[in-house]
């Protein structure tokens, strides 16, 4: 009986007090309506509200249930019979507001159970069991914001000490990574490298989760493409500065002593997870959060996933017909997510297409799989590598997506490279200058001259000043 007199009292104040209706009819939905006549009454009301922006009359429902809605005899009674019956005096509006907000968060809840029993029974196709975290964790969260926007004069104070209150950042140590960023990466975003087939994805996230390590962050790297030896390989190379193949023959007591060196060195802490691959997403990802602060008291400062192309999505069942677009897009949007909720910079990388592996001027448009990923990340750049870098051990970088900073600066610059160590390091600034003066904008097929950049605008220039003057070609 107390749910039913809250919906009746809800839609009576729908319709007689605008004050509240304005207040909560953003957050109402017609599935909190499990009466069918309720829900009709809700969605009749709400649309004339859309319509009119102004709350309906009692005759003005009648009329248009009457006319617009295709509405069996039977529930159509029954929806007057609601109608006529709504109190038309007006309750107080906080308390309504909170009441609510509170018939809200129990419905969504319930919702969120009833879907989960249809999931479990295999009645909804659409979701696996993996997606129940989430659908509890929606519910849970719903909630009234009672905040209408920044009110640009009023709060122009907060807005000041909004920019000159310091993100909280983790850095690079690399200077042009961290001229681009504005000193590192800060949290609640995702930070993704595109790069081709053993150009340096892997080596370049080990490298970055080495440095976070010893600066004395928490890191947690994720793995579905190597095993965690492999990974843990890496770091240990590149914080023992030595050669990978060197750690093979390392004698025990020597390996321990370089171990206990670095640890010496840091308060941090490093976690390497392996999954298989296609096999985990954002819920393991969580329970495996949940599970290191339970057991180790760990924290992450920063999550490694290497890397999102072969992650699972949370939201469709694996072998389900869904398109690539709409899955790598979804697995960008969840793993952004984790960032979010766990306050931490996410770093991932993924593949080149084809046409980009083999070129020197990679772009957002030779990501695989799905345009869908540079939309949502937060900052994205390219690893590129020829034969020409590798002989000067050097790899090429290139803005691609920039939300810290103006991507336009900087934007290309080269790191050195030392695969055997798997470290990255910093040029010469000479080596900067000369890329400016040399890079082409394309890969450049065999035998076609190579020029510099400058040329290559003016040639560029020409040829669309004759395309606009030069008519001769066209036929009538």
């Amino acid at each position: 009986m107390q749910t039913a007199r809250i919906e009746r009292t809800i839609l009576s104040n729908l319709m007689n007090n605008e004050d509240y209706a304005r207040n909560v009819l953003p957050f109402l939905q017609s599935d909190y309506f499990h009466d069918g006549s309720e829900k009709l009454v809700f969605k009749t009301i709400t649309d004339a509200f859309d319509k009119y922006n102004k709350p309906p009359t009692s005759e003005q429902l009648i009329i248009t249930l009457n006319e617009a809605y295709n509405v069996p005899e039977p529930e159509f009674k029954s929806s007057v019979e609601i109608i006529n019956s709504l109190d038309t005096s007006h309750a107080d509006v906080e308390w309504l507001t909170d009441a609510t907000e509170k018939f809200c968060k129990d419905k969504a809840i319930y919702n969120a159970v009833a879907q989960g029993i249809q999931i479990i029974e295999g009645k909804d196709k659409k979701f696996t069991p993996d997606a129940l975290p989430s659908l509890l964790s929606d519910a849970l969260s719903v909630s009234f914001d009672n905040r209408v926007g920044h009110d640009y004069f009023e709060q122009s104070t907060d807005r000041y000490d909004f920019y000159h209150t310091k993100e909280e950042k983790i850095p690079f140590n690399l200077k042009y990574f961290d001229l681009i960023t504005k000193g590192g990466l800060p949290n609640k975003t995702l930070n993704v490298a595109l790069a081709g087939t053993g150009v340096g994805k892997s080596l370049f996230m080990c490298h970055l989760a080495a440095n976070f390590l010893m600066h004395g962050k928490n890191v947690l790297y994720i793995t579905l493409e190597m095993a965690e030896e492999r990974i843990a390989e890496r770091i240990d190379a590149n914080l023992m500065n030595l050669d990978i193949q060197s750690l093979e023959e390392m004698p025990k007591q020597m390996f321990d002593k370089k171990i206990a060196s670095i640890q010496r060195e840091t308060h941090g802490k490093l976690i390497v997870k392996e999954y298989p691959t296609a096999s985990a997403h954002r819920g393991h990802f969580d329970a495996l959060l949940n599970e290191l602060a339970l057991k180790k008291s760990f924290k992450p400062d920063a999550i490694f996933i290497d890397y999102l192309n072969i992650c699972a999505s949370q939201r469709f069942r694996a072998g389900a017909n869904i398109n690539s677009y709409t899955l790598v897009k979804s697995i960008a949007e969840e793993l952004r997510g984790l960032a979010v909720e766990h306050n931490v910079p996410l770093i991932s990388a993924t593949q080149t297409t084809r046409q980009g592996f083999s070129s020197t001027d990679i772009g957002l448009e030779d990501t695989s799989e799905s345009f869908g990923l540079p939309a949502t990340v937060d900052f994205m750049f390219a690893l590129i590598s020829n034969e020409e870098l590798e002989e000067h051990n050097q790899v090429l970088v290139k803005q691609l997506k920039n939300r810290y900073n103006d991507p336009t600066k900087y934007k290309r610059f080269v790191l050195g490279i030392d695969r055997a160590k798997m470290q990255l390091y910093d040029v010469e600034d000479s080596a900067q200058e000369e890329l400016v003066e040399n890079m082409v904008p394309k890969s450049v097929p065999q035998g076609v001259q190579v020029v510099e950049a400058s040329t290559f605008d003016k040639l560029k220039e020409q040829r669309n000043e004759k395309k606009y003057k030069d008519f001769s070609s066209f036929k009538v």
